[in-house]
């Protein structure tokens, strides 16, 4: 099946490994909030139990440096993208108010970017993240 859509998730490659685990969970949320379309129908095993709904179509996650990342962020807001992001003063904090108040006291070009979310037009998507590589 092919979507015109596309969710792409890109952290910053030099992270630890658990790290890079609770940025790209975070900024999934972040678009699983905006665009509640994205989201499948819950889930039945064999028994009758059913579980949560997760996205309804691929996830691509992506690597790069903090240049490849603060050069992707630019391109994905010159195009309009839904964009969710991570900094690093974001794991110094343990509540969603402090995360706030962390991005807000960055401007947008100086933002420390751990990692990004990006949905849209597949094309756009492609195109804001074209020096990032999947991740290994």
């Amino acid at each position: 099946m092919s979507f015109d859509t596309k969710i792409a998730i890109a952290v910053r490659a030099d992270l630890a490994t658990w790290q890079k685990l609770n940025v790209t969970a975070f900024l999934a949320s972040g678009i699983a909030a905006a665009a509640p379309g994205v989201i499948g129908e819950p889930y039945r095993d064999a028994d009758g139990v059913e579980y949560l709904a997760i996205f309804g179509q691929p996830v691509v996650v992506l690597a790069g440096d903090a240049r490849a990342l603060t050069k992707a962020h630019r391109r994905a807001l010159d195009r309009n993208l839904a964009l969710a992001v991570y900094t690093d003063g974001m794991f110094r904090t343990g509540n969603d108010a402090d995360n706030r108040a962390v991005v807000a006291a960055l401007p947008t070009d100086g933002l420390d970017l751990a990692g990004l979310a990006v949905l849209g037009e597949r094309r756009d998507v492609d195109k804001a993240l074209k020096d990032l590589k999947l991740h290994p």
